[in-house]
């Protein structure tokens, strides 16, 4: 339970570093997240969730990981 509270804080806290850093950024990203289809946004959330999973595997290969 303790490693998924920490994820979620990492979360929130780079979801709202964008947020405050770049709010015109966020709404430019979000304009064109309504342009797209609902099997395009499918893909870039897949590719999002394949991309983080290879994130982690390759912390951990270098020894990051929270056992």
């Amino acid at each position: 339970m303790g490693l998924a509270l920490v994820a979620l804080g990492l979360v929130l806290v780079a979801e709202g570093l964008l947020w405050v850093l770049a709010p015109g950024l966020v709404e430019q990203l979000l304009a064109l997240l309504r342009g797209l289809s609902v099997e395009e946004r499918r893909l870039a959330g897949l590719a999002a969730l394949a991309l983080g999973l290879a994130l982690l595997w390759a912390g951990r290969l270098l020894g990051a990981g929270l056992t």
